[in-house]
């Protein structure tokens, strides 16, 4: 069996377009999901339909206790498991004074402890040769809203760095910074072209903008603890 990735969130919105570009670049893709099985299911469908294998595994990231096991059982299906995308998020917007413990434990341990701790059983797999961590525009700025994601996002980007360190010069460490690609759940298109007028391009962007910078890291093997901002330059706002 080939090389193969593992997609966090890999069932719908960019962690499907993503599961999709890399299977089309030959990967072999194990599919993770927490509710959205049928979501999974259909990608997975999509991506054996492109000439490679894939498979769904059902992972709840807010329970980190099991990330050891995780990776093992992924690495079970697929021994040349090579990269890891840490895509799956939590985007909740609770502002400062409303932060709850359940919520701010909830969204630290989907949107980093579960990426630091998959990082770490993945490094240890002699086949580990790439860990993308999927960001947020949001890293560079300081905004109160979405209070404890925007922390999560940060707290992830400073891992992309010091785990690049850490990690070479086995495995590359790098992450991606999409801005207004995607409306969020429960918002339409118009929601979108609305907030990408604080871009510098003032237009939404697109996931194949996401997928372009993932092949781009994919194909230079000398870029490790990179943050690349597919932003329409939202990031200079």
């Amino acid at each position: 069996m080939g090389k193969a990735a593992l997609v966090t969130g890999g069932g719908k919105r960019l962690g499907r377009a993503i599961c999709l570009a890399l299977a089309e670049r030959g990967y072999d893709i194990a599919v993770h999901y927490n509710r959205s099985r049928s979501e999974a299911e259909d990608t997975a469908e999509a991506i054996d339909d492109l000439g490679v294998n894939s498979e769904t595994f059902q992972h709840d990231l807010s329970d980190t206790t099991n990330s050891r096991e995780f990776i093992k059982s992924v690495t079970k299906v697929f021994p040349g498991l090579s990269l890891l995308v840490n895509s799956a998020s939590l985007f909740e917007n609770v502002e400062f004074e409303d932060v709850t413990e359940e919520q701010f434990d909830r969204d630290f341990n989907i949107n980093f402890k579960s990426p630091f701790f998959l990082s770490r059983y993945f490094s240890k797999e002699p086949s580990a040769e790439h860990i993308v961590n999927l960001l947020d525009t949001r890293v560079s700025q300081i905004e109160t809203e979405h209070f404890v994601y925007n922390l999560t996002k940060k707290a992830l980007r400073d891992f992309t760095f010091m785990a690049a360190k850490a990690l070479g010069p086995k495995i590359r460490v790098n992450g991606i910074c999409p801005g207004p690609i995607l409306p969020p759940p429960g918002k339409d298109k118009s929601y979108l072209e609305k907030i990408s007028m604080n871009t510098a391009l003032k237009t939404p962007g697109k996931p194949e903008y996401v997928i372009s910078a993932l092949n781009y890291l994919l194909d230079n093997p000398y870029v490790t603890g990179e943050c690349l901002y597919v932003d329409g330059g939202q990031h200079l706002i």
